[in-house]
């Protein structure tokens, strides 16, 4: 490039020396080379560094080229996922959002349980289901949180002493009848009874469960549920009628339950499922139908 520079400064010196009517005559040709020595040096440049950015770009090209690639599957992948997760057809998306948490609990139970709750509280945020129809040697009580998607408990629990041994049967409303009690109930606070840390429960069935509170009927921690106490009866110790939990985990389960939080118990009772008003509820029955 320095080259090209001194060249074209030579020619224009000699260009001086030349006499008038020559340099006119070859005025046109001699600018032209001129202008072509000062050009060229950032032609030679272009060339130069060309093969340097078509190499620049390739490398681009080359490194992006397998991201690009591989988001193509991820995107169909999410694509094809939020098309198998929507509700099938006469599933609430509630209903369905519970059997994706829990695909090991009762179907039934859980059917119910979205429409108890679409009726009385759509926008709940946390969920205790209780099925009853399972043997208190299984876990059969799970806890969901609605907001974020998530099963956060899945555990053992007990039953009354008034409702059946291994398995209950019988359910009732009635103070000192030692009975659980089936239905949708709305938690209310936590505090401290003859039972430790506990969570008082509103039973917001009448003639089912509406007498919960009166009868002090609260989930609590209890020795008696355990995988040990099983194994040495082949069934859970039975409470006077409360939902009761394994003490290890009763402080995160109450805490994610209380306030204003719901609480389903599950029993296939005829004469419930027919006259249930959280069940039978129009508003829950047209959203099972979405």
């Amino acid at each position: 490039m320095q080259r090209c520079g001194v060249a074209s400064l030579f020619l224009l010196n000699v260009i001086s020396a030349v006499p008038v009517p020559i340099r006119v005559f070859y005025h046109s040709r001699l600018r032209l080379l001129v202008m072509t020595l000062r050009v060229y040096p950032f032609f030679a440049t272009l060339v130069r560094i060309a093969p340097m950015l078509f190499r620049s770009r390739i490398t681009t090209v080359l490194f992006s080229l397998p991201i690009v690639l591989l988001s193509y599957p991820l995107q169909a992948a999410s694509f094809f996922s939020q098309v198998a997760t929507a509700p099938p057809a006469g599933v609430s998306p509630l209903h369905h959002q519970l059997l994706q948490l829990a695909p090991g609990a009762t179907p039934e139970a859980l059917r119910l349980a979205a429409q108890a709750l679409s009726c009385a509280d759509p926008s709940a945020e946390r969920l205790a289901v209780i099925d009853y129809s399972l043997p208190s040697s299984e876990p059969r009580m799970w806890v969901f949180d609605l907001h974020q998607h998530t099963l956060l408990f899945e555990e053992l629990v007990s039953h009354g002493q008034g409702s059946g041994d291994a398995v209950a049967s019988a359910f009732s409303n009635t103070p000192d009848s030692h009975q659980s009690s089936i239905g949708l109930f709305r938690t209310m606070n936590s505090y401290y009874g003859r039972n430790g840390y506990s969570l008082r429960l509103d039973g917001l069935e009448p003639e089912v469960n509406d007498l919960a509170f009166e009868r002090a009927i609260v989930i609590h921690g209890a020795d008696y549920v355990s995988d040990d106490f099983i194994a040495q009866t082949g069934r859970l110790g039975r409470s006077h009628g409360c939902p009761a939990v394994r003490e290890d985990i009763t402080y995160p389960l109450i805490d994610s339950l209380k306030e204003n939080q719901y609480v389903f118990a599950y029993y296939p009772d005829e004469e419930w499922l027919a006259t249930s008003q959280v069940i039978n509820c129009p508003t829950a029955l047209s959203l099972a139908r979405r």
